[in-house]
């Protein structure tokens, strides 16, 4: 077995023993066909971005996520993904008030989707439009409220980020937490899973279920932020990272970092588990599609994780080998944190 080495470092198997499968829908290919025409038709990107974009192969994390949706729904989860990572590309090299604009321009769309964007807006307002607009049509009203409530509490943590950005601010790892489960937007990706259901609040806020919702949220966190580490810390991009936090706080070199993930994600590990096997038994009514939604939840933490390697978001071609071997090289660093840098492909996104 490799050593980790001043060039290189290691990836914990954080999900050795995880009970449940990689599952995928059988409408992928067909759904992702879809969904990518639809966000080509805008040309938001040019040639290098729209080709990163597609690379990372967003259908596929939807795919994987929503693996039991029919079809219309798994379009829905498919757009949504498209919708979060558009966001990011106008977001994520702009400053905190002009990520504002950008956020209330998408909570004016999803809350008015029947409503032309005004004339010269930038197409986010358009996009975000078409994917609720199309969304209502095959989520029950319950479903559309959550929807709407949680992407308002994501849009707001993205602000918060970019203010963070501006100031340069590192967060301790409460703080951290505390706002990267919304601006990982696992909230409004839950969402999809209960499209067709409609489950009443007093199940859907029940304790239990809010902690497992909870937990499966910190454990996505902790494998995004290791897998984008590499790629965050090459562009200057990693103080919203948990491995950055925590070398921060706790005084550790990126070693360290990485015991210290791995402890904390083996404890939420046990606590879902734990958290599963204590959920109550719900009404016959509607034990179905709780069970459903539940398990949906669960299959959040292996399909987030299978698709950080089978898509190229983060380690291009090399994420299978990586998968297995969990071995990765430092890339070098490029210019000033969060500055966009000659060559970067987000320059070419219109604005």
């Amino acid at each position: 077995m490799q050593s980790p080495t001043q060039d290189s470092y290691r990836l914990p198997e954080t999900l050795s023993g995880w009970p449940w499968p990689r599952i995928i829908n059988p409408h992928y290919e067909a759904v992702k066909a879809e969904s990518r025409a639809w966000l080509h038709s805008f040309r938001i990107f040019g040639p290098k971005t729209q080709d990163a974009f597609d690379k990372g192969d967003y259908w596929l994390l939807a795919s994987l996520s929503y693996a039991s949706t029919d079809k219309a729904r798994l379009r829905t989860g498919c757009d949504l993904m498209v919708l979060f990572f558009v966001f990011e590309g106008y977001t994520d090299l702009s400053h905190g008030d002009d990520v504002r604009v950008y956020a209330d321009m998408v909570m004016d769309a999803l809350r008015n989707p029947h409503k032309p964007r005004p004339a010269g807006e930038c197409l986010l307002g358009e996009v975000a439009r078409q994917f609720w607009e199309l969304a209502v049509e095959t989520a029950t009203p319950t479903a559309q409220k959550r929807f709407v409530d949680a992407f308002t509490r994501y849009t707001d943590a993205v602000v918060a980020e970019a203010q963070d950005r501006d100031e340069t601010h590192v967060r301790s790892i409460d703080e951290y937490f505390n706002i990267r489960r919304y601006t990982i937007g696992a909230e409004p990706s839950y969402v999809p899973i209960e499209l067709a259901m409609d489950i009443p609040d007093e199940v859907f806020f029940h304790p239990m279920v809010v902690k497992l919702a909870q937990l499966v949220t910190d454990v996505i966190i902790l494998d995004n932020d290791l897998c984008s580490y590499n790629k965050e810390q090459a562009n200057g991009e990693d103080l919203h990272n948990i491995l950055t936090i925590v070398m921060a706080e706790v005084k550790v070199d990126l070693n360290g970092a990485l015991d210290w993930l791995e402890r904390r994600h083996a404890e939420l590990n046990e606590a879902i588990i734990e958290t599963w096997n204590s959920l109550p038994v719900w009404n016959e009514d509607i034990r179905d599609s709780v069970d459903e939604y539940l398990l949906g939840l669960v299959g959040w933490v292996r399909s987030n994780d299978s698709w950080n390697f089978e898509s190229q978001r983060y380690f291009g071609t090399d994420g299978l080998d990586i998968q297995k071997h969990r071995m990765v090289t430092v890339r070098p660093r490029k210019a000033g944190m969060g500055c966009p840098v000659e060559g970067d492909p987000l320059l070419e996104l219109k604005r």
